[in-house]
């Protein structure tokens, strides 16, 4: 069963999912907020809004080494890749979703940062339902769930990080907001969550 994590809350991935876990998914999922009375009669549907998720290696100085996003679909070693780029969060289910090989992650990669972000400059006040959950591949077990905090407005979310220690990585749920239509307008808010 997963675990729903809350804002800072931290897990060990081998004590939750077993020490056989090497390949995870990072999914995104929203829906776009619906206009409520008056203004929802006078408008129709809620609209579009892309968000995108971003994943970023930093060593353990917080130097960023890497990144996948809409525009590098894959880490440079292959251990990490983007699916694509959903641009409505239309239909059920993960949005965008990005996929690490933990045993593939070079080892001078201390932290990997998953952030989303509105590309257009929505702010989250358009944006409901939003979450990040991480799944095993094997068997597509969902091990952990955080609900991202929706309203406001802010056009980013660090939403987590896995990061190693001794005894193998951790994921901690974040859920901090963050101003950028991309990764590199939120650093100064990602490098303080390191």
């Amino acid at each position: 069963m997963a675990l729903s994590l809350t804002k800072n809350q931290t897990i060990s991935l081998e004590k939750t999912a077993g020490s056989g876990l090497r390949n995870v998914t990072m999914g995104l999922g929203w829906d776009v907020a619906k206009p409520k009375g008056f203004l929802a009669k006078l408008t129709g549907a809620g609209g579009e809004i892309d968000l995108d998720a971003s994943a970023l290696f930093f060593d353990a100085g917080g130097t960023l080494i890497d990144n996948v996003w809409f525009r590098q679909l894959k880490s440079k070693d292959g251990s990490v890749v983007h699916t694509g780029d959903n641009r409505t969060g239309a239909g059920d289910g993960d949005d965008e979703q990005i996929k690490v090989d933990l045993g593939r992650i070079p080892a001078n990669v201390q932290t990997v940062v998953f952030t989303v972000n509105s590309f257009l400059g929505q702010d989250f006040g358009k944006v409901e339902n939003a979450y990040c959950r991480l799944v095993n591949d094997q068997g597509n077990a969902e091990i952990a769930r955080f609900n991202l905090s929706a309203g406001g407005a802010h056009t980013g979310q660090v939403m987590a990080r896995l990061y190693r220690e001794a005894g193998g990585w951790n994921m901690q749920a974040l859920g901090t907001p963050s101003k950028g239509r991309t990764f590199q307008d939120m650093l100064p808010d990602i490098r303080g969550s390191l």
